[in-house]
């Protein structure tokens, strides 16, 4: 069984990269799980902080699970053509102390999709998280790439997924991804 941990860089209810989450949760090839986490409850990070109070509780515990995990999906909104500020606090945190990072994010398998209401999808966002993933040594897989533009008329209101071609380039997506995963897996 492969199991994924995929996060959601938005905090907003109606967010259309959860809505993309929680969908691919429902669409993972047989023999594999997408367990939904979220950053949801993660302070700024301070470094003060860190040293005066460790590592957040809640900063402790998606690490715990990320680290667990087969494999990490980042579902990624694009923020002024970049990396939303929250979305990268958390990943701040979660490569705190250093000497975890290893243990959290190297040669983990990790993959990038994303939404967007504009017509570029979320590329910009997607390409700046490459030196962030490469300077954590996670095994970023390039074998596709999901960028949903338009988000708007692609979800239904309850957020399940309203176009049949978006659904099956996400279910297409995940296989490779989890192809990827296993065949990475000692």
């Amino acid at each position: 069984m492969a199991k994924l941990v995929g996060i959601s860089g938005s905090l907003r209810q109606g967010s259309y990269n959860s809505a993309l989450l929680r969908n691919a949760a429902g669409l993972m090839p047989e023999g594999s799980e997408l367990v939904v986490d979220t950053i949801r409850g993660i302070p700024l990070y301070d470094g003060d902080v860190e040293t005066a109070e460790g590592i957040p509780e809640r900063v402790a515990a998606l690490k715990e699970a990320i680290a667990a995990a087969d494999g990490l999906l980042l579902v990624t909104p694009e923020y002024n053509n970049s990396i939303p500020g929250v979305f990268k606090n958390a990943i701040d945190w979660l490569s705190r102390p250093p000497a975890d990072i290893k243990r959290v994010f190297g040669d983990k398998p990790v993959a990038l999709i994303g939404a967007s209401p504009g017509g570029f999808g979320t590329i910009l966002s997607q390409n700046a998280w490459l030196p962030v993933l490469r300077t954590l040594g996670a095994d970023l897989w390039s074998g596709g790439r999901l960028m949903v533009s338009r988000a708007q008329t692609v979800f239904n209101q309850d957020g399940t997924l309203a176009d049949q071609k978006i659904e099956e380039q996400l279910k297409t997506y995940l296989e490779g991804f989890v192809a990827h995963v296993r065949a990475a897996r000692p």
